[in-house]
C-alpha cells in the first residue's frame, strides 16, 4: 500500500489528502469507497476518474467498495451544480441503479478475499427516522461548518434548498455506516467532493473516536478549460446503447494533443516506461498519432471489451483510408453500418449488376441522373475503389456488405439482404 500514494501522485490523481494518510497506508491494506449517485441510466466518462481510483486501490492490495446511491440519489448532490437538481422518482433511481450496477464489473474484481464489494446506501438511508437522525447525526455539525463547504457556499447566492443542503450530512453518514459495517477507513472522489469527504471523516471522529482518511483527484478539464466528458456538447456514456463503442473510441482518439499524456496516466494502466515510449514515438511522428491510438484502444477495451475495441479501431482505419476495405472483418462493417446511413441490399443487386443501380439506391444522390453524373465526375467509390459508368457492382465485402462513398466525407453502407 505504500506505493499507492506515489502511484496516484505520479499519475496526477492526488489533489487533496488527509495529513495522516501516508502513515496509514504504510501499515497495510485499507478498505476505501467511492459513491456513485444514479442520476442517469449510465455512468459517463467523467465517472472514470473515481473508477480508476478504486481500480488502483485494488491493484495496490486494498479493498474497494462501490456505493450505489439509491438513497442519496433521491436527494441530489449540490456539488459542482449552479442550480437545484430536478428530483428523480424512486422508480427512476431504482432503474438507474440497476443499469449502472453491471458497469462496475469492467473495472474491479469482485471475487476472492480482497474482492471489491458493492452496496446500496438506500439500505441504511431510506429507513432513517428524521428526529433520530437530527439528534444522532445533525448535532455534530454546526451551521457555520456546513456553510464553509464549497458545495454549499457556491450555491448561496443562487439559492439552495434544505433538501440539497442536507446532502452533506447523508454522505457523511454513509462513511460512518461503511466504517461500522465494512471497516472502511478511506473515501475517494473528485476534488468537488472534498467537503463531503471531510464531513464524513469528522463524523467518524466524533461518533466512533477513530481516524479515517480521504483523498481526492483533481477535476479533469480539457485544454480549453471546459468540463471533461462531453463530445459536441453531449455526454459520452459508458453504456454502448447510449454511446456506441465506435463513437466512444473516436472521443478518445480526438482528444487534444496537449491532453493525451495526462489521459494515458489517468485512464489507462500503462506504466511509466510504456507511456514515455508512446510519447517519444508521438514526438518523432506526430501524424501517426500513436499515443492517441493507444489511449483510445486501452480505454475502449476497458469499458467495452477487447473485441469492441479492435472493431472500433479497425472501423476508424477503414473510414480514414488507412486500411483496405477488403481486409476488414464483418464485425467492422456491422459497426460502421450502425454509425452511417444504411439500408438492406436490394434483392436485385448482384455482383454483375451495373454499379449505377447500386449507387442510385443510396441517400448520397438525389436521383438516378444525379448518380450517373457523380460517377462520371469520378466522385463515387464502391468498396474503396473509384467506379466508372461501365463498371459492374462487383463482389461484396466480408459478410456481404457494400460501402459506397461520395467524396471523402459521405458514406452509405448496404447490409446483407435479410
Amino acid at each position: 500500500m505504500t506505493t499507492l500514494l506515489d502511484e496516484l501522485t505520479w499519475r496526477g490523481l492526488a489533489h487533496d489528502q488527509t495529513p495522516g494518510i501516508a502513515g496509514r497506508l504504510a501499515q497495510g491494506p485499507i478498505t476505501g469507497y467511492v459513491g456513485f449517485d444514479p442520476t442517469a441510466p449510465s455512468l459517463q466518462v467523467g465517472n472514470l476518474v473515481p473508477l480508476m481510483l478504486l481500480a488502483r486501490l485494488q491493484r495496490a492490495g486494498g479493498t474497494p467498495v462501490v456505493v450505489l446511491g439509491g438513497g442519496t440519489g433521491l436527494i441530489g448532490d449540490p456539488s459542482g451544480k449552479r442550480a437545484e437538481r430536478p428530483l428523480l422518482s424512486a422508480e427512476q433511481v431504482a432503474e438507474n441503479t440497476a443499469r449502472q450496477r453491471r458497469q462496475f464489473e469492467r473495472f474491479l474484481d469482485f471475487d476472492g478475499a480482497r474482492g471489491a464489494r458493492m452496496v446500496d446506501n438506500a439500505d441504511w438511508l431510506t429507513g432513517l427516522h428524521l428526529v433520530d437522525f437530527l439528534r444522532d447525526i445533525g448535532k455534530h455539525f454546526t451551521l457555520g461548518y456546513m456553510l464553509q463547504k464549497e458545495s454549499v457556499r457556491g450555491r448561496l447566492e443562487a439559492g439552495i434548498s434544505y433538501t440539497e443542503f442536507s446532502y452533506m450530512l447523508l454522505q457523511a453518514y454513509d462513511f460512518l455506516e461503511l466504517y461500522r459495517r465494512h471497516g472502511c477507513e478511506l473515501q475517494l472522489g473528485g476534488s468537488d467532493q472534498w467537503g463531503n469527504i471531510t464531513a464524513g471523516i469528522e463524523l467518524i471522529r466524533r461518533v466512533v473516536g477513530r481516524e479515517a482518511h480521504g483523498l481526492s483527484a483533481p477535476l479533469i478539464t480539457t485544454v480549453a478549460g471546459t468540463k471533461f466528458g462531453k463530445s459536441e456538447g453531449q455526454s459520452v456514456w459508458l453504456d454502448p446503447a447510449l454511446t456506441s463503442p465506435y463513437q466512444f473510441y473516436q472521443f478518445w482518439i480526438n482528444v487534444d494533443d496537449h491532453d493525451v499524456e495526462r489521459h494515458l496516466k489517468t485512464f489507462t494502466h500503462r506504466d511509466r516506461d510504456g507511456i514515455a515510449q508512446l510519447m517519444a514515438e508521438q514526438l518523432r511522428d506526430p501524424g501517426a498519432r500513436t499515443a492517441h491510438r493507444a489511449l483510445a484502444a486501452d480505454v475502449t477495451d476497458l469499458v467495452h471489451g477487447a473485441a469492441a475495441a479492435a472493431g472500433a479501431a479497425e472501423a476508424s482505419r477503414v473510414l480514414f483510408g488507412e486500411l483496405d476495405p477488403d481486409r476488414a472483418a464483418p464485425r467492422t462493417w456491422a459497426m460502421l453500418a450502425a454509425e452511417l446511413p444504411h439500408a438492406a441490399l436490394p434483392g436485385d443487386i448482384t455482383a454483375d449488376a451495373p454499379v449505377l443501380d447500386l449507387v442510385a439506391r443510396t441517400s448520397l444522390v438525389t436521383s438516378r441522373g444525379d448518380a450517373r453524373r457523380q460517377i462520371a465526375q469520378g466522385g463515387i467509390a464502391v468498396n474503396g475503389r473509384r467506379v466508372t459508368d461501365a463498371a459492374v457492382t462487383g463482389p461484396p465485402l466480408a459478410g456481404g456488405y457494400y460501402w459506397v462513398q461520395r467524396g471523402k466525407k459521405h458514406s452509405f453502407v448496404f447490409t446483407p439482404a435479410p
